[in-house]
């Protein structure tokens, strides 16, 4: 499945930022893709790096990795229970409180690391097991629409979104 098959009837309007980052190519390899670019990104960090924000109140670097992965934990669970036709409405989930609580900044880099690797090869192997039917799915997550596909193209432009606000705003 590439980008240009999701429909607008797929994922709330507010996901089209993250969506935008991306090119029209398949899901699979642009997860694949960019696996291999954030591990090469997170090899390159010091571990001080972690402990950066870029302005007062905000995010750590430890913060936003540990929120990037929750995301994405997330959309695997939604892509999952809406390609298996499960119609319970997904809940949304507040990401302040849930970064608040996550103990990200005791994290050690190769900790965020190995974590990032197995979540996202897990991710991989989810949507790697969806026929263009089960992707094509919608369901309900968050009061919205949602599709198993538009979860995972979501789940790449977000990580896409926050490598860029790393180095313009956190200058890595």
């Amino acid at each position: 499945m590439k980008l240009s098959d999701l429909n607008s009837n797929e994922y709330l309007a507010y996901y089209q930022t993250y969506l935008d980052h991306l090119p029209d190519e398949e899901l699979i390899s642009q997860l694949k893709e960019q696996r291999n670019q954030f591990v090469e990104f997170l090899e390159k960090l010091a571990p001080a790096d972690l402990e950066r924000s870029y302005a007062e109140g905000k995010w750590t670097v430890a913060q936003v990795l540990q929120h990037i992965l929750d995301t994405e934990r997330i959309f695997q669970y939604r892509a999952l229970s809406i390609a298996r036709k499960d119609k319970t409405a997904l809940p949304g989930f507040d990401q302040d409180t849930y970064v608040s609580v996550s103990n990200a900044n005791n994290k050690k880099l190769s900790a965020f690391l190995n974590e990032f690797v197995m979540v996202r090869n897990s991710g991989i192997a989810l949507f790697e097991c969806f026929d263009l039917e089960m992707l094509k799915e919608i369901g309900n997550a968050n009061g919205a629409p949602l599709s198993p596909g538009a979860a995972g193209f979501i789940t790449a432009g977000h990580q896409k979104h926050h490598l860029i606000l790393f180095k313009t705003h956190y200058l890595l």
